[in-house]
């Protein structure tokens, strides 16, 4: 089973790594890959040139990076981001997925063990819970690294932030802004206006962690300036529930999402509540060697 709205992969300089790309191509899972023009030929000749879409220039011209810093460096992905969003708009989709390019796995969660999955079914279980509700506007799996061994965890967590792997309502009176952590952004503008996110636990996203693969923002950001820019930009544009904090030998942000734990899923009409468990056909199995 594939999921039934549109996936984008927002890529740049990792045309030779392509970890996303290269799970949904494992797992079968049809995506676009947006590229900026001058790596289109790097990219196309990876994984074909029907699965590529050029970003237009004049999303990066008309991008808020909400700085003042121009075009001293790179705006980061949200452009293509905004790109995504309308693409999906104009194919008449409901909903769209935006992922980062270095996811190398998605994962099932099932007593606490990471299962990896074989196919986009999962994806297509997340569509469906979030097609319950009018105002879900962001959603998406958690981080695998989060998982701990003897942690109970619910299948979700909603009101929270959603990062990397979003499952996007198109009808979302925001766009894409920012240089760095588009994605906390966008979600504290969700959470701030009363609507909803949900965060799954029960399906998992296997990431590498920053700065630890080229290209990307690793190699646009971080690599020159570390992470104090961008755990400063979510404190400028939030400080009501934001800060800068040093951990883990590295600066992050901090946010408190506990003020939103009040905002309340609001069904879609004549919504009846499934009866009984429904595993979509997925199963365990243990895979051979040798």
């Amino acid at each position: 089973m594939n999921p039934k709205y549109p996936i984008y992969i927002v890529s740049k300089g990792r045309w030779d790594s392509r970890l996303t790309s290269k799970a949904l191509d494992w797992m079968g899972v049809p995506y676009k890959i947006i590229v900026e023009a001058s790596q289109l030929e790097m990219y196309a000749a990876e994984v074909g040139v029907d699965k590529c879409l050029v970003l237009p220039t004049k999303y990066l011209l008309d991008y808020d990076t909400c700085d003042d810093l121009g075009d001293s460096r790179s705006k980061g992905p949200g452009a293509a981001r905004n790109f995504a969003l309308d693409h999906a708009i104009d194919l008449g989709a409901f909903r769209h997925w935006v992922m980062d390019d270095n996811i190398a796995y998605f994962h099932r969660l099932n007593r606490n063990l990471l299962i990896k999955v074989t196919s986009g079914t999962i994806f297509r279980a997340m569509e469906d819970f979030a097609d319950r509700y009018k105002n879900v506007y962001l959603s998406g799996p958690c981080y695998d690294f989060f998982v701990k061994a003897k942690e109970p965890l619910p299948a979700f967590v909603k009101n929270t932030r959603i990062y990397s792997c979003l499952l996007i309502q198109n009808d979302i009176p925001y766009r894409w802004r920012g240089r760095y952590n588009e994605d906390t952004d966008l979600s504290l503008r969700v959470l701030k206006d009363g609507h909803c996110t949900v965060q799954y636990n029960a399906f998992q996203q296997e990431k590498a962690t920053t700065q630890t693969l080229s290209g990307g923002n690793t190699e646009e950001f971080y690599a020159h300036e570390g992470t104090k820019p961008k755990s400063q930009m979510i404190e400028d544009l939030h400080p009501d529930v934001a800060r800068v904090a040093w951990k883990f030998d590295r600066w992050h942000h901090e946010v408190n999402y506990r003020l939103f734990k009040r905002n309340k899923f609001c069904h879609v009409d004549g919504f009846d509540m499934p009866v009984g468990v429904n595993n979509y056909g997925m199963k365990i199995q243990r895979k051979s060697h040798g």
